[in-house]
């Protein structure tokens, strides 16, 4: 039992080490760069999106609601865009982009609908 609990620390040790030495710190000087603007938040009927350091490759965007259902997708966005919040619920929605070629999620956060 003790080789395990060491184990186990060791692992989550080792893992948070690279972590920590992967993820530099924010300085005062740094300028917090958003590569996703969207405006408003929360939003009632419609949700403009600004995806000006993101574009430049084939990209999917997709929204899921908060149980994860997925309930927008737009295949390559352009950079600027809006969505019609006419069919969603009242609630948090997830937004993610990704990659086509590969899957990986590229930038996600989230909005707020209020109605």
């Amino acid at each position: 039992m003790k080789k395990l609990y060491f184990i186990l620390i060791f692992s989550v040790g080792i893992t948070f080490t690279n972590f920590a030495q992967t993820k530099s710190p924010a300085t005062a000087g740094d300028p917090i760069v958003k590569p996703v603007k969207f405006y408003p938040n929360p939003a009632t009927t419609v949700i403009n999106f600004d995806l000006q350091q993101v574009l430049n490759k084939s990209y999917v965007f997709q929204v899921y609601n908060f149980i994860g259902n997925k309930v927008f997708e737009l295949k390559s966005p352009s950079s600027k865009f809006s969505i019609n919040l006419q069919d969603f619920f009242r609630g948090v929605y997830i937004y993610q982009i990704r990659d086509i070629t590969n899957g990986k999620i590229i930038v996600s956060g989230k909005f707020q609908v209020v109605k």
